[in-house]
């Protein structure tokens, strides 16, 4: 009985898997996010900032530095309230800070 291995793309997986569309649907919902935040982040800062996991918490961005997540901590009522008005809302943003290694 010989096998053959086909390639799919990560878009078929994700169709065929509810493990994989679920992922694809929140990295999706993140991504979104951000791309609606990313106005009333002042412009230094939006190369720095990433969007980062959702959860059943509320969404995590992904910062740069301890000076980015500090400024940004200032912006989140803002930055929560513009979500909703979208129709995006999230329970909590968190903020973390990548370490960078090498």
């Amino acid at each position: 009985m010989s096998r053959r291995h086909h390639a799919i793309s990560l878009q078929q997986a994700a169709q065929e898997s509810p493990t994989f569309a679920r992922l694809s649907e929140m990295i999706r919902a993140s991504n979104d996010r951000l791309q609606a935040i990313r106005s009333l982040l002042p412009a230094p800062l939006r190369a720095c900032v990433q969007a980062g996991p959702m959860d059943e918490g509320g969404w995590c961005l992904l910062v740069s530095s301890n000076a980015v997540a500090a400024k940004l901590r200032q912006l989140l009522p803002a930055l929560q309230a513009h979500l909703s008005q979208q129709g995006m809302p999230v329970d909590a943003i968190r903020i973390k800070v990548q370490n960078r290694s090498g």
